[in-house]
């Protein structure tokens, strides 16, 4: 099954055909929202809205481990993130879409970063943290609609909810080499890896942040809307041929990241830690 999860402006999927809402509880809390499973171009599919109905939560607000988690939980062994994006670099420009390679995680902590602690110990590579295999599919389906796509970015994560100072913006792209800022991929990719999904985030890009010097270019609500509508529909547009075909087989150091990262031995763990952790391995 593939999992999708709706940023910004996306709450639904049109032409989903619904087969059922799940609501689940799990043992992070509540997701985000309901999950709506069904058909979508002869793919099963569960789509998440990041945000919630009505976008209700901000970044920090998210319950990014119980998201995870339920689309794992409901058989997603992929998942594609739309995530609305700044732009670091001028040839990136707004209205145009990026996949990110790397992330560099400029949050402040106040994000549950992992499914593991308070006594299950694991550490889980993710030196490089999306899928290749994924990636790649993606870029063939854009090219198949004649659909240009950034590849080979960085995404800096960022915590939010507030816009960035221009200092914060110039240091992202020279210090730290960034090409792209966001507010949600972190710690999103990463708990992905621990649940051993493969993962890849579609940047609808809608701004170039706060770094030039020409103030009319600098992020803003409003000019996020001014360009989300159409940039939305193209990265749809690139969406539909890639479920219509097969995907490439998500590679093994993905499927299988957790097979020596588990530190705890499992007679220390109680039966909520087993289930959740035989969940993950899946």
């Amino acid at each position: 099954m593939l999992g999708i999860i709706g940023g910004s402006g996306l709450y639904s999927l049109e032409g989903l055909q619904i087969d059922r809402e799940r609501t689940l509880m799990t043992p992070f809390g509540a997701p985000s929202g309901a999950i709506s499973c069904g058909e979508y171009e002869g793919q099963q599919i569960a789509f998440l809205s990041r945000h919630g109905a009505g976008h209700r939560l901000l970044p920090h607000e998210i319950n990014y481990r119980a998201n995870i988690y339920a689309l794992k939980a409901l058989g997603a062994e992929r998942i594609i993130s739309f995530s609305a994006a700044g732009s670091l670099r001028q040839q990136i420009k707004p209205g145009d879409l990026a996949l990110v390679e790397q992330y560099f995680d400029h949050t402040r902590g106040r994000r549950a970063q992992s499914f593991f602690g308070q006594g299950v110990a694991a550490h889980v590579s993710t030196a490089n943290p999306v899928c290749a295999a994924l990636n790649g599919d993606i870029q063939r389906a854009a090219a198949a609609v004649g659909q240009p796509i950034h590849s080979n970015n960085t995404y800096a994560c960022v915590e939010g909810p507030r816009l960035g100072t221009r200092a914060e913006s110039f240091f992202l792209r020279d210090a730290a080499s960034c090409d792209l800022v966001g507010m949600t991929n972190i710690p999103e990719a990463f708990l992905a890896r621990e649940a051993q999904i493969a993962y890849s985030s579609v940047c609808l890009i809608t701004d170039y942040d706060c770094w030039m010097d020409d103030p009319s270019q600098h992020v803003s609500v409003d000019k996020f809307f001014e360009v989300y509508s159409d940039t939305l529909a193209r990265a749809i547009s690139v969406l539909k041929p890639l479920v219509a075909s097969p995907f490439t087989a998500t590679s093994t150091h993905i499927r299988q990241a957790l097979k020596n990262s588990v530190l705890t031995p499992r007679h220390q763990l109680t039966a909520v830690e087993q289930h959740w952790l035989e969940v993950l391995e899946r």
